[in-house]
């Protein structure tokens, strides 16, 4: 199994599910900084602008993708379509090209590659690009608002995480906060059963 994105909310959730579960033998995880030591992990130095395309531990049979940030973070649209897109794309390619069959992705709600909406756009265009690569099985876990500790600060995502929590009992479940642990959960059923074909997973599904 392959995750990159290791060390963000949703990716910290993965990581410890992956390393716990009896049915992983092996986690490579590619990261611009080390990962505490685990006797089952491979955490791989890498530079997302300029990957290694021969590299051995790329053959995985699956991946698991939480790579993603803000625009705010990014300091740029053109930052954060990197980041949220190219990155992403690039080992869904390569790992592909070294016969991995499942591709999950830690996407958002609202995905969609005609949306005026540039973080949704971006989210959408990757969703697309990623299903003309030939996985055998691709599931895009699409979540709303993700409720956790973040090691960056989000204003934006604090206030809303606030108005929402308050507002829990009477929203709909599509507009509930959607915990990191759940979204993690997603991610690795999806890549571990890897059903055929590809799925969604919804905002809904993923609520409290």
């Amino acid at each position: 199994m392959l995750l990159a994105g290791a060390t963000g909310l949703v990716g910290r959730h993965v990581l410890a599910l992956l390393l716990a579960d009896p049915r992983v033998a092996r986690v490579v995880a590619p990261v611009r900084r080390p990962l505490p030591p685990h006797r089952k992990l491979l955490d791989v130095p890498v530079d997302y602008d300029d990957l290694p395309e021969d590299a051995p531990w790329w053959a995985v049979d699956a991946v698991v993708c939480t790579l993603g940030t803000t625009i705010a973070v990014a300091g740029s649209r053109e930052a954060f379509h990197r980041i949220d897109h190219d990155y992403p794309l690039r080992v869904a390619e390569l790992a592909r090209s070294h016969g991995a069959g499942a591709y999950a992705l830690n996407s958002a709600k609202g995905a969609d590659p005609g949306s005026r909406v540039f973080y949704s756009r971006v989210k959408g265009e990757l969703e697309r690009d990623l299903a003309t690569l030939g996985y055998p099985s691709l599931t895009f876990v699409r979540p709303g608002l993700i409720g956790g500790e973040r090691s960056e600060k989000r204003t934006g995502e604090g206030i809303a995480t606030v108005v929402l929590g308050a507002l829990h009992p009477v929203l709909p479940r599509a507009w509930r906060i959607n915990p990191a642990p759940r979204i993690a959960e997603a991610l690795v059923e999806a890549a571990l059963h890897a059903r055929p074909g590809q799925h969604v997973v919804d905002s809904a599904t993923l609520a409290d």
